[in-house]
């Protein structure tokens, strides 16, 4: 009986090998987060129960004190009108309110942006930070957005060394008694300029 009990467990324990291994999650991570490059591509909308790499989180005192301290506050929430091809002008669909003296730029805090976006993102921190790593820079959307995450990561994969995440973002700025402004999103380079250029100086207007 023993030698028959122990043939079954060694039989078990060989059919066990066999079996393929259950795919794992790593250690941190979510489903909405692409495994290869760490940015969340989709669900945008949900809390945020990551920390952000590359970047510090900050609330509205800290906030205040890096505006003191020159820092470019730079708004990513999406606009789902897009841009227009031919110009760079973005179609706005939805009005956005962003914290006085900010930058917004639409659609950079997406998990996947296409070059021309890439370019529009670097050219502008390139100007904000006066060509200078080591400016603060803040970013927010509003408050349970993986996109002004997901901007903190690119900023700092660009060399960008003091990067603010604000995560509470205009939401947190209003509860907080403090005035919004209407924002007007600077236009997108030319197509031209995602093909291996320099990018183009972005320009102050609409």
């Amino acid at each position: 009986m023993r030698a028959a009990r122990r043939l079954s467990l060694a039989a078990g324990m060989l059919a066990a090998a066999l079996l393929p291994a259950a795919p794992s999650r790593a250690q941190g991570s979510e489903p909405d987060t692409d495994a290869a490059t760490g940015y969340r591509v989709r669900n945008y909308r949900a809390p945020v129960n990551l920390p952000v790499r590359g970047g510090t989180r900050v609330g509205v005192a800290e906030v205040d004190r890096l505006r003191g301290e020159g820092a470019a506050m730079i708004d990513v929430m999406p606009q789902r009108g897009g841009y227009d091809p031919e110009t760079g002008a973005w179609r706005i669909v939805d009005r956005r309110d962003t914290i006085p003296g900010a930058v917004w730029l639409p659609e950079t805090g997406r998990g996947t942006i296409e070059p021309r976006l890439s370019a529009y993102l670097a050219a502008w921190l390139s100007r904000l930070s006066g060509g200078d790593p080591g400016r603060p820079l803040v970013f927010f959307c509003k408050a349970d957005c993986w996109m002004s995450w997901n901007a903190v990561r690119r900023a700092a994969e660009l060399g960008y060394r003091r990067v603010y995440w604000f995560a509470e973002g205009t939401d947190g700025w209003s509860e907080a008694d403090r005035p919004l402004e209407r924002a007007s999103p600077p236009p997108v380079p030319l197509a031209a300029d995602t093909r291996g250029e320099r990018p183009a100086e972005p320009s102050d207007g609409p």
